[in-house]
């Protein structure tokens, strides 16, 4: 297949509800354009690990056709599926047996790792690939990023549920996490009410707090976000607060996974992914114990992370999803590349690929989030856009 006549599109890290409907709309808006679509499995592994030399599909590749694609956007997940593969840090325990040493040899080497990204180049070319989509959070396109500086041709389409991609307003999946949160919220206050009890409901966002704060909007808990330390004694004080003003004698706190106390920091365990990210103690559990210990209240935990990215999209990340896909089919047509499609001032938009070292966006807590109150900000939204924060 030709290059210039061939899109690659994959799905990195983790999943979140959308993504299968931003494959659709490729597949279907390329081949309109009578261009065809190579499905990469499995993220970035699928470009460190294929073997080229095999002929046909593999368990890294698959042509994507409208037939094939025709129903994928009524579920969740990714048919490609996923990993967090960094092509820029592949473990020496693991490259893949079908590399030559000779090959090995030519690559940079931190004693650690070996930076793939020349294979990837060239396992994109030799698979007829000119240009790809790379669906992912900051990591994914970070490595996307690297792709495009090196002189290959990348559109990124931003998708996490934290919704903290530098460069748009919006991610892909942030409005399922919403919608999911507050039902289940709502379902579990009739047990917090019952029991009298302090519901503490851990949600992601490693480090930003968009998840936490806008599910604090609709469903008016207070939230604790990584960008503002919170003081332990002042959150046992305003759930008491809420407790005492509530004819169910029960309050409710939402803690993002990144969240920590001003008198010391969420301890991180596990071994690093190949990103450079450890897993987050759980912050629900430990806020239980130190509000039972200062309140002589019962609590209840809930852990709403993984519920959040399961299932089906809602409405509004099925249609973001596919406006994103068509504006980055568009981008392609008129060969320009080295961008990520996104939302800015509220208006479909294009921006640069967000950098490895851009970090995540942050929540403004001068403009979104009360510090005294530990809950989002109501007033001067006059001239904001309707959903969104500005990028």
């Amino acid at each position: 297949m030709s290059g210039k006549n061939t899109i690659g599109i994959l799905t990195g890290g983790g999943d979140v509800p959308g993504l299968n409907s931003v494959i659709k709309s490729v597949v279907y808006r390329a081949t309109e354009m009578g261009k065809n679509v190579v499905g990469i499995r499995k993220g970035w592994k699928g470009l460190t690990n294929v073997d080229t030399s095999e002929t046909g599909e593999s368990i890294y590749h698959r042509e994507l056709t409208r037939d094939n694609t025709r129903t994928i956007d009524r579920t969740g997940g990714t048919i490609l599926h996923t990993s967090r593969t960094n092509p820029s840090r592949v473990a020496a325990s693991k490259v893949p047996a079908h590399i030559s040493p000779e090959r090995l040899k030519s690559l940079s080497f931190d004693g650690k790792n070996y930076d793939f990204t020349p294979i990837v180049i060239e396992n994109l070319e030799k698979l007829g690939i000119g240009c790809l989509v790379a669906i992912g959070g900051d990591d994914t396109l970070g490595f996307a990023a690297t792709l495009s500086r090196n002189g290959f041709p990348v559109i990124g389409v931003p998708k996490t549920m934290d919704n903290d991609v530098a460069g748009t307003e919006y991610c892909i999946g942030f409005s399922t996490a919403i919608t999911r949160a507050k039902d289940a919220i709502t379902r579990q206050r009739t047990t917090l009410g019952s029991h009298e009890r302090i519901g503490i409901f851990r949600i992601f966002g490693r480090d930003a707090g968009f998840t936490a704060l806008y599910t604090a909007y609709v469903t008016g808990a207070r939230c604790l976000i990584p960008e503002y330390p919170f003081d332990m004694a002042h959150v046992a004080e305003l759930l008491l607060e809420d407790k005492h003003h509530n004819e169910s004698n029960y309050s409710i706190v939402i803690a993002s996974e990144g969240a920590a106390p001003k008198q010391g920091k969420v301890e991180e365990v596990g071994e690093m992914d190949a990103y450079g990210h450890r897993k987050k103690v759980d912050v629900g559990q430990a806020l239980a114990k130190e509000l039972e210990q200062r309140t002589g209240e019962e609590t209840m935990t809930s852990d709403l992370t993984y519920d959040l990215r399961s299932g089906d999209p809602d409405a509004m990340d099925q249609i973001v999803a596919t406006t994103f896909a068509n504006i980055a089919v568009d981008l392609i047509r008129d060969g320009i590349t080295g961008r990520m499609v996104g939302l800015q001032n509220g208006c479909y938009a294009h921006a640069d690929l967000p950098h490895v070292s851009a970090g995540a966006r942050k929540v403004d807590i001068v403009t979104q989030y009360n510090t005294e109150r530990y809950r989002p900000n109501y007033s001067s939204k006059l001239g904001a856009p309707i959903l969104f924060n500005r990028a």
